[in-house]
């Protein structure tokens, strides 16, 4: 079995922005609509082509995770990495796709997939698509290198990537070669989304689900040596999460709650947060994704005022 790779068509103004972006760490490559994609695993390849008659591939990326999310909280996740300068113009733009009517003013839900190391080629790299592709494509195709044409377009991209002069590709060059699975590394917008998924859209601490009220904290700070990666992420109610980064409240190795009394003390209040003080949280049942007990150490002897 080998690998799969994605050829999608991409707006061609997300394009031209985020090509003169340098150092991307990460791309928001979504759609207008909310379907699920199923496509890839991450690890696997997910290139960009131009719109007809421009039927070329142009860059890609390595695709990490997909959901559907309301627009304006991919905005909050990834920013200009949606390939848009503001919100609105973002929004303004799905709304064209979707021909919503001017006076709607629903938080329209999108297919987020998120891309990491994206990469872009110059004009002259530009790689035709494989015969098979077919003009009446208006999303994507998915080829696998077990077969000819997925074969050659991986050799195609792997050449380019490989080069010494392809930009931000350098220190990553020997994980191209023979088709095989590339690990994503993480940014911020994909650690936010994986652990607001991975805790089923529900405050580890009170259960909200009420989305916008809701927030992917580090465990471990990334300036403090934290990763990108669902074991350093609690998803926290918006006023919990302040509190866990000031240092207020935090979760103890064996995923209990803990509210420190400097609440009291400094603020005369926290009647609320002490009613939660020893409960254990809601952690994902999955054992791959749950808070990684040394990072939880870190923060309770280096972040918690006790």
């Amino acid at each position: 079995m080998g690998i799969n790779l994605v050829i999608a068509v991409t707006d061609g103004d997300w394009f031209d922005m985020l090509r003169q972006q340098p150092n991307l760490a990460e791309v928001n490559f979504w759609a207008p609509s909310a379907a699920n994609f199923r496509a890839l695993q991450p690890g696997e390849l997910f290139l960009f082509k131009l719109h007809a008659p421009r039927n070329v591939i142009v860059g890609g990326g390595i695709f990490a995770y997909a959901n559907a999310l309301p627009c304006s909280l991919a905005w909050e996740a990834f920013g200009e990495a949606n390939g848009a300068r503001s919100a609105q113009e973002m929004r303004a733009r799905i709304a064209r796709y979707r021909r919503a009517d001017p006076g709607d003013r629903s938080d329209f839900e999108i297919g987020c997939r998120i891309l990491t190391q994206p990469f872009f080629f110059a004009e002259a790299d530009w790689i035709p698509v494989p015969p098979s592709w077919a003009p009446n494509i208006v999303s994507f195709k998915t080829y696998n290198t077990g077969d000819a044409e997925g074969l050659a377009l991986w050799d195609a991209v792997n050449e380019r990537m490989r080069r010494p002069d392809f930009p931000g590709m350098a220190e990553a060059q020997a994980r191209f070669g023979e088709p095989q699975l590339i690990r994503p590394r993480l940014g911020q917008g994909a650690f936010r989304v994986l652990v607001t998924d991975t805790y089923n859209r529900r405050c580890a601490i009170t259960q909200e689900r009420t989305l916008p009220a809701l927030e992917a904290a580090y465990i471990r700070p990334y300036g403090d040596g934290g990763a990108h990666e669902a074991q350093n992420g609690l998803l926290l109610r918006r006023d919990i999460h302040s509190l866990f980064d000031a240092g207020y409240v935090t979760v103890t190795p064996d995923l209990h709650f803990e509210v420190s009394r400097r609440i009291k003390e400094e603020f005369d209040n926290g009647r609320h947060y002490y009613e939660l003080h020893g409960q254990t949280i809601h952690a994902p049942e999955d054992a791959l994704r749950r808070p990684d007990a040394e990072a939880l150490r870190w923060h309770n002897e280096h972040a918690y005022r006790g």
